[in-house]
């Protein structure tokens, strides 16, 4: 294997992350996957779950470090894992390469195929939009903004796209507070530490270039 890969791990109970019972094993179901090659295991995340809970705070925090890295999520076993609604959705919002150990050629198969359904009802959602205008316009009901209209829905579509770009901007922000908490946790007290631990990890930032103490400090401001 070559490239960064970020570990998620998944155990049923508090008790079994305690212990390591099902923890060890895929650990090393993922150790045995990336032997050999070039490759960095830039993460680990344990996630505890719980019957009375669905959200995922540690899935979130590591694909957040995939994105910053551009690093691959692994999941040790497939299992039940991609039948979970919340892992489904969570997946497929976050543009991050998914690869399961025990069934490398699901990649993100699996999810596709999950998606499939959704996309399958907003297909459907779509096919009843048109014939409904359809019917609106048979009765003499005139759709259509209107050339009077044009600039301003222009206008409208370049304020959604500043709109998007900020919103991009700051989930990469969001993105970025855990690692940089992370390394607080670690000793880097300073705005220099700190960036100097992004660089050296291999973190760019939004262009892609090397962090300073003032772009830190801008992300911790506005995240």
């Amino acid at each position: 294997m070559n490239g960064k890969f970020v570990a998620y791990y998944r155990v049923s109970t508090a008790k079994q992350g305690k212990s390591g019972l099902g923890l060890e094993a895929q650990k090393e179901a993922v150790t045995n996957y990336l032997n050999g090659g070039r490759w960095k295991l830039a993460g680990e995340f344990v996630e505890v779950e719980s019957g009375k809970r669905d959200d995922r705070p540690k899935l979130v925090e590591a694909l957040s470090l995939c994105r910053l890295l551009g690093a691959t999520l692994l999941v040790a076993k497939l299992d039940r894992l991609a039948r979970n609604v919340q892992f489904t959705a969570t997946m497929l919002k976050s543009s991050v390469k998914f690869t399961a150990v025990d069934f490398p050629d699901a990649n993100n198969l699996t999810i596709h195929i999950l998606a499939a359904v959704a996309e399958h009802e907003a297909v459907v959602t779509g096919t009843r939009t048109k014939a409904a205008l359809a019917a609106a316009k048979a009765k003499g009901t005139k759709l259509g903004c209107g050339n009077d209209n044009i600039a301003r829905y222009a206008k409208r579509g370049a304020k959604a796209s500043a709109a998007k770009r900020s919103a991009e901007v700051a989930k990469r922000n969001l993105d970025l507070i855990p690692r940089i908490n992370h390394y607080r946790a670690e000793g880097a007290t300073s705005l220099r530490q700190i960036a100097a631990r992004l660089n050296d990890d291999g973190v760019g930032t939004a262009r892609g270039g090397q962090w300073s103490a003032v772009q830190v400090a801008r992300v911790m401001q506005t995240a």
